[in-house]
């Protein structure tokens, strides 16, 4: 049995996922503080997903592609802004694709502690399911869903 390691309690890297809607801000703020109160490293993730329906109509995939990547774009600098302000120290990834598929990519791939996600507000993903349930489904890492 090895003993007792001092300061390694709690979660090292903590990973959260913001695409600008009210409850991935949720996430994200409550993902800073808990990073703030644990001395942990901040990972926030952007991904610029278009829908899979795009590629249905013509010119419709480049234009909904720009317009994701111009949002993600505003929300990493707004989440850039907000780690200012708490003084935190954090990384601030954006990634193209499929959100849960980038998502768990990512947390494999920087071995996170913990995920941070926001509630779906979208009525189809009780039917469907969220990511948010997705992610505790995969069953890799504590997750963590901010209302």
């Amino acid at each position: 049995m090895t003993g007792f390691e001092l300061g390694t309690d709690g979660p090292g890297t903590i990973l959260t996922a913001v695409d600008g809607s009210i409850t991935s801000l949720r996430a994200g703020a409550y993902a800073a503080g808990l990073a703030r109160r644990q001395h942990a490293h901040l990972l926030v993730v952007t991904v610029a997903a278009t829908p899979a329906m795009a590629a249905m109509a013509p010119g419709a995939l480049a234009v909904l592609s720009e317009t994701a990547q111009d949002l993600a774009t505003d929300v990493q600098a707004q989440a850039r802004k907000y780690l200012e302000d708490l003084s935190l120290t954090g990384e601030l990834v954006r990634v193209a694709g499929d959100p849960y598929t980038e998502i768990v990519r990512l947390a494999d791939e920087r071995r996170v502690d913990a995920v941070v996600v926001g509630a779906s507000a979208k009525a189809g993903h009780r039917i469907v399911g969220s990511l948010a349930g997705r992610l505790v489904r995969a069953g890799k890492w504590p997750v963590t869903v901010v209302p």
